[in-house]
């Protein structure tokens, strides 16, 4: 009798502490669900503000290898009141057609506070980066027709911070279309290659944004 009484008993004991377990975890969902609700974290908004082509040039007699030099201006705005965010790393190049054309730019890591907008404006190059056939002649194409475009992108990663609580690494990527003209200096530079001068872009552009 005492025995199956201790059994009964132990029994007992277990149940209590897997509901309590089960209640401990159904609290701790809720605190989540209130906090993400209450919150309502929203990923950073990205504008290209400014972007100048400071050299373009295309080999010659075959257009296969170009060198590139750009200075962009990005902006971003964290949209939360209650979430800051930080950026812990952010690598900036160029991409024409699908295919990287520059160099990527490091930016230095930085806390965005609530309602925070923070600006860089970083050089990216690329020289001697090869291209395949068809990007060249479409270059030239564009060249023809004065004007061509582009994306700025960002690939990086970012934390979420609320008070003394930091969130682990999610993955930004940040795609700026640009739309850019430009005029044909010269030709046969001395150095076999087809130099192109760019008109400044003036115009702020939204970027979409993935996290």
């Amino acid at each position: 009798m005492s025995k199956d009484c201790g059994n009964h008993k132990r029994e007992i004991l277990l149940r209590k502490l897997c509901s309590l377990l089960v209640l401990l975890v159904i609290i701790v969902l809720i605190v989540i669900l209130i906090v993400y609700l209450v919150l309502r974290p929203t990923k950073p908004k990205f504008f290209l503000q400014d972007a100048t082509v400071l050299q373009f040039n295309l080999s010659q007699p075959t257009p296969n290898l170009l060198s590139s030099q750009l200075q962009v201006t990005l902006s971003s705005h964290n949209p939360n009141a209650r979430i800051g965010i930080l950026y812990d790393r952010m690598d900036v190049y160029a991409s024409y057609q699908w295919q990287q054309i520059t160099l990527p730019a490091r930016l230095p890591p930085i806390y965005q506070g609530h309602k925070d907008v923070d600006v860089w404006s970083p050089f990216i190059t690329g020289f001697g980066i090869p291209i395949a056939p068809y990007l060249g002649q479409s270059l030239i194409q564009d060249e023809s027709d004065g004007f061509f475009f582009l994306y700025v992108k960002v690939d990086g990663r970012i934390r979420w911070k609320v008070g003394s609580w930091t969130s682990g690494h999610y993955h930004l990527f940040v795609n700026c279309p640009a739309y850019l003209s430009f005029d044909r200096r010269s030709i046969g530079n001395g150095g076999g290659s087809s130099a192109m001068s760019s008109i400044k872009f003036q115009q702020i552009s939204t970027c979409s944004v993935d996290v």
